[in-house]
């Protein structure tokens, strides 16, 4: 464990604040108090980060929040009235894609959810402050992931963006009429994982007509 951080968010007219008739935090005030912690940690980056909620990595396992900047971080959600009982699927395609991985936790769920996530997550417990403000506080440091799977990553491209990410590389030849995953493996094959994972950030990071917020200063 590394020294405690802690972070505490009210916005006006108490948006972030737990609701006075609710026992209980719910995903959307553990999502806000994380959302104007994030929005403060990278405010000086502008368009360089992008922050995108609920990104889908495959089927119905999608990213709660994610950060896309010079890495893909992801942060899962674990509020008190949720139950774990997704996360070691979420854990195992978390782990396929993302830079880093953490979990933000409520207190309920904290031993639990460290004995299901990889050491390599992080982890910050989400506790009801004073006068009921979401506060919180970093528990365990992450680590970078080593451990992407190149097919999976490639495949959060569009079909239309791993087109032209072949063409750009003069790989697309006996591809153009391809579906989607037999791009992604092509990608996969052909470019070092480096080279595939700032692809894939980089391409994410500034799709348009997607569900994404890029930060202003």
């Amino acid at each position: 464990m590394y020294d405690t951080v802690e972070f505490c968010s009210a916005r006006r007219h108490g948006m972030l604040k737990i609701c006075e008739y609710c026992k209980y935090m719910r995903d959307i005030d553990v999502r806000g108090a994380l959302r104007d912690r994030l929005s403060l940690e990278h405010a000086s980056e502008g368009d360089q980060t992008r922050i995108v909620e609920e990104l889908g990595i495959y089927g119905e396992v999608r990213v709660d929040v994610a950060v896309l900047n010079g890495m893909m971080i992801g942060y899962e959600l674990k509020s008190d009235r949720d139950t774990l009982k997704r996360l070691p699927k979420q854990v195992e395609w978390y782990s396929k894609v993302l830079d880093r991985a953490h979990i933000v936790v409520a207190e309920n769920h904290l031993n639990e959810a460290l004995e299901i996530v990889p050491d390599w997550w992080g982890c910050t417990v989400a506790t009801s402050g004073k006068n009921g403000i979401v506060c919180l506080h970093d528990e365990r440091e992450g680590r970078q992931n080593l451990g992407v799977d190149g097919k999976t990553l490639a495949l959060l491209l569009w079909r239309a963006e791993a087109l032209i990410a072949l063409e750009e590389r003069g790989l697309d030849r006996g591809y153009r009429s391809k579906t989607r995953g037999a791009m992604a493996q092509r990608l996969a094959e052909a470019l070092p994982l480096k080279e595939l994972r700032d692809l894939v950030r980089e391409t994410l990071k500034f799709r348009e007509g997607w569900r994404s917020t890029p930060l202003t200063a």
